[in-house]
């Protein structure tokens, strides 16, 4: 006989085991909370927050802008679930500020006049537009005299380069902090808060699964719980697998789809990168961001194995900027085809980053003097310029580096 004391069910959050115990003894079923788990976990101040340190760490920009209650517009980028609302609700309570939300997917300028309109007192309005990338230039160019004039503190949030997407107009009145994927150390804290017990195997499918994004690894979690007794590795399978359990499609399927569609042209594989194409191309995705990935993949993946690949990516870049759909679909399906069956190389990829950590890791070492600069006469008598030779043989790099090489010339 099951009992409110039962061992077999301490393991979970306290509301769930709660509700699953009553269902079970009396046959009752209660009503199901509607607000999620990331929700009620959601941090109120800094002290709980988790990650972004070069942001909110001690003396870091974001950290002593909220500690001071400065008001200005800033625009968050960075991947899903890794704190973007979260950090403008604390903004906004630092600064004593009324708070309005709005998806760029949905509202349009009417939403942005009723918050306008919105008689706050003495309180400053914080308007947090998610996704304001999918804000249109009509519709960017209607919010900027609002910034511009005070009338509200604008926080944008976003997974695309604002550079891309934003106005240059509004971005040159709003500062930008890009936010990290949490790591799987800080993924773990966020687990541990959430009051689920699961073994640390559970647990490291669940970190590699959530790729970064403690929203998913909440809500999977969450929705495990609600379906199964003990939260396994296999539960957390069947439950991924559950279509009517897809939680924030718009950000889950969105990274999983153009993760598929990237993957699949790296695999030489273009029955399969042309199916995910179909499958963005069907959802509405924005087609600049599908071009804009391949230009990417053009240098990254194939790089020096058929230089042309970046030319046929910046063409289908450049189709789908004067075209749109349905037509520009066509184009894409193009380049895709053509990116996936050309030759891969990665070394100039690979090479750029074994050089970008000898950057991280040693600074600005002093540059050879025969290969510096010499505008006056001054550095000329310093030596600088002295013996340079256009077509030597001999090792440019820093006298700390000679000898180092970043690029396997095969």
């Amino acid at each position: 006989m099951l009992s409110y004391e039962d061992e077999a069910f301490r393991p979970y959050n306290g509301i769930i085991v709660a509700r699953r115990l009553h269902e079970r003894l009396s046959g009752y079923a209660l009503p199901m909370e509607t607000e999620p788990l990331a929700s009620k976990l959601r941090p109120k101040a800094l002290e709980e927050f988790v990650g972004q340190e070069h942001l909110v760490g001690a003396g870091k920009p974001l950290r002593i802008a909220i500690e001071k209650g400065h008001r200005f517009s800033f625009i968050l980028w960075g991947p899903p679930g890794v704190g973007k609302t979260t950090l403008a609700r604390i903004y906004a309570n630092s600064i004593g500020a009324e708070f309005f939300e709005l998806s760029a997917v949905s509202a349009g300028k009417a939403d942005i006049k009723k918050v306008i309109d919105t008689d706050t007192g003495d309180k400053p309005r914080v308007l947090f537009l998610d996704e304001i990338h999918r804000f249109n230039k009509a519709q960017q160019d209607f919010l900027l005299p609002y910034v511009e004039q005070g009338d509200l503190i604008l926080v944008g949030a976003t997974t695309e380069n604002p550079s891309f997407e934003v106005i240059p107009a509004l971005l040159s009145r709003a500062r930008v902090f890009v936010l990290s994927e949490l790591s799987a150390e800080e993924m773990r804290q966020i687990i541990d808060r959430s009051g689920f017990k699961l073994n640390e195997e559970a647990q490291d499918w669940l970190i590699a699964m959530a790729n970064g994004d403690a929203r998913q690894a909440l809500s999977m979690l969450e929705n495990t719980a609600q379906l199964y007794d003990e939260i396994t590795i296999e539960h957390l399978k069947e439950t991924l697998q559950s279509k009517h359990l897809r939680y924030d499609k718009a950000g889950e399927e969105h990274y999983n789809t153009i993760s598929a569609f990237i993957k699949s042209m790296r695999a030489s594989q273009p029955d399969a990168a042309l199916y995910y194409l179909a499958r963005m191309v069907e959802s509405g995705e924005d087609p600049k961001f599908i071009a804009r990935r391949m230009v990417i993949f053009a240098s990254e993946d194939i790089g020096q194995a058929q230089p042309t690949a970046l030319v046929v990516a910046n063409e289908v870049f450049r189709a789908v900027e004067t075209i749109g759909y349905p037509e520009c679909a066509i184009n894409l399906a193009h380049g895709v085809v053509y990116l996936s069956t050309s030759r891969k190389d990665r070394s100039s990829y690979d090479a750029f980053f074994a050089a970008m950590d000898d950057v991280k890791k040693h600074g600005n070492l002093p540059i050879p003097l025969k290969i510096r600069n010499a505008p006056t006469k001054l550095m000329k008598e310093q030596g600088y310029g002295k013996g340079y030779e256009a077509y030597t043989k001999e090792d440019l790099l820093p006298e700390k580096l000679k000898g180092r090489k970043y690029l396997d010339h095969g």
